[in-house]
């Protein structure tokens, strides 16, 4: 007869958030966590205050998405004439110069992929909060997904930060950044800690709680 399975928290196992190092800690210090071996991070069953600061920035994120998409994020000026653009607006220019490959890369990882990932965290911040029990297994994959793919957000900030080093042209053309990026690389990286603070282990929690 097969035993019942024990889980890592059962077996006092606890993985290292930094080097992965899988530890065995009977009990925890007074002060709540263990160090590695390996590294000399700290190891806590779960991550400290976790939803808080995943929703805390989240909703951040949330907020700054407005402006990064209002508000331009560069202004081309060349001979002395120019107009300041936001992302959709680039999109649109960069259609109507045929650079349609370009246009739908930036359409995607600028506008598509952070909504995507926000609503993603809020989908998975939420089911941890209201305790919801099905699907675990295809959330853990969200979540590695979401981890994975915000930082390509990035694309639009290293383009424009490519454009103004190099054209720097005085009079003939200059590219200088608007409100717009900082905003949007402001939403990039809360939502990239947003996912590293978010601990999924929460999810396989509640499903223990089921079971009991």
């Amino acid at each position: 007869m097969s035993s019942a399975p024990v889980t890592a928290a059962q077996a006092a196992l606890i993985s290292c958030t930094t080097c992965q190092l899988v530890s065995r800690v009977r009990q925890l210090p007074a002060n709540g966590y263990a160090i590695c071996l390996r590294c000399g991070a700290r190891l806590s069953r779960r991550k400290p205050n976790s939803l808080a600061r995943a929703w805390a920035l989240i909703v951040a994120a949330y907020i700054l998405y407005i402006p990064a998409n209002v508000y331009p994020v560069m202004t081309v000026i060349s001979f002395g004439k120019g107009k300041p653009d936001t992302i959709l607006s680039g999109v649109q220019s960069l259609l109507a110069s045929g650079w349609w490959p370009l246009a739908v890369l930036v359409f995607f990882a600028s506008i598509i992929v952070p909504l995507i990932k926000l609503v993603g965290l809020t989908y998975l911040v939420a089911s941890v909060h209201y305790k919801w029990h099905w699907h675990p297994k295809q959330r853990t994959v969200l979540y590695r997904m979401t981890e994975a793919v915000g930082r390509w957000s990035m694309i639009d900030i290293f383009m424009i930060s490519i454009l103004v080093a190099l054209v720097r042209l005085e009079a003939i053309a200059t590219v200088e950044p608007g409100a717009g990026a900082t905003s949007f690389a402001a939403v990039v990286v809360l939502t990239m800690i947003a996912a590293m603070s978010f601990d999924p282990r929460l999810m396989w929690d509640a499903m223990e709680t089921r079971h009991d």
